[in-house]
């Protein structure tokens, strides 16, 4: 494949926030579907494992997408700012033929710290505006927003100081996402963090589940688990900022929302909605199959 051959019509590529645990030895359906976005048997992967403490996580899930069929996978040798800054050239030239990058989990930190601000990140940036997909799983979904959880506890209720916020990668700018969500009890923390700043849709995926978001900013749900989607934009009241560290927030006005597989959210009208029937998305399937 040559640079620039998958980039016909300009269109954003499909982010994928995946809660993390995804299956990784079955059905594979998430890994799977990042595969086909990424163009299937012409996929060509970047993998960035900045995010672990194993170094071998990259390989690992090199060997996954090949399994998946992808034409081609690089691991992106990248530990340290420094890396980021010194492989800048030969990072930005794997990313002219990649079809498809994804993040994997650890610490979100460790990505932004190493790659914020620098020629890489915004080579991703403007790859992506040209159609490549973005996925990440757990600290690599987290990373994605421009609004990003970089740490907090566990817990159903909001409380003061619960959560951390950083500056993320920004690929979602209106969104917060949270990841391993009711495994680890996190509603807790995302509903915190939009009583920080209610205008963000808060985002929160569970293990073995992605939402991803197309062009349009339809969200898609797929994937064992749930998104919960937290708007919190008609807010009336909150009284985050007076209370003490550790003591219960309130918080008048959200609306919450529970995705399973199969259901949509309009990121833009801040709408859910029910599952298509399959006498439609077969039509869908067919219209989008005339206009390539």
């Amino acid at each position: 494949m040559q640079p620039g051959s998958h980039r016909a019509g300009h269109r954003p590529g499909l982010i994928m926030a995946i809660g993390g645990a995804e299956d990784k030895v079955r059905e594979r359906v998430i890994l799977r579907r990042f595969i086909q976005e990424s163009g299937g048997a012409d996929a060509n992967v970047v993998v960035l494992a900045t995010a672990s403490e194993f170094p071998e996580t990259g390989e690992r899930y090199a060997d996954l997408f090949y399994s998946l069929g992808a034409q081609t996978v690089e691991v992106l040798r990248i530990r340290t700012r420094e890396d980021a800054l010194e492989m800048g050239r030969e990072s930005q030239d794997l990313l002219e033929y990649a079809s498809g990058f994804f993040m994997t989990g650890g610490s979100q930190l460790r990505i932004s710290s190493a790659l914020g601000g620098t020629a890489l990140a915004a080579s991703l940036h403007r790859r992506h505006a040209e159609g490549m997909v973005v996925a990440g799983t757990s600290a690599g979904a987290a990373v994605l927003p421009r609004h990003m959880i970089s740490m907090g506890e566990s817990g159903g209720t909001p409380r003061r100081r619960l959560v951390q916020m950083a500056q993320g990668l920004g690929f979602t700018p209106d969104l917060v996402v949270d990841q391993h969500f009711r495994r680890r009890d996190r509603m807790g923390r995302l509903v915190t963090a939009l009583s920080y700043n209610p205008e963000p849709l808060g985002i929160g995926v569970d293990e073995d589940t992605a939402a991803m978001i197309d062009a349009d900013g339809v969200m898609a749900v797929l994937g064992a688990g749930a998104v919960t989607v937290v708007d919190a934009s008609a807010l009336r009241f909150t009284n985050s900022h007076a209370v003490q560290r550790g003591q219960p927030v309130a918080m008048l006005g959200l609306k919450v929302d529970f995705l399973t597989s199969g259901c949509r959210y309009d990121t833009k009208a801040r709408t859910a909605l029910a599952p298509m029937s399959q006498t439609l998305r077969e039509e869908q399937a067919v219209a989008l199959g005339s206009n390539r």
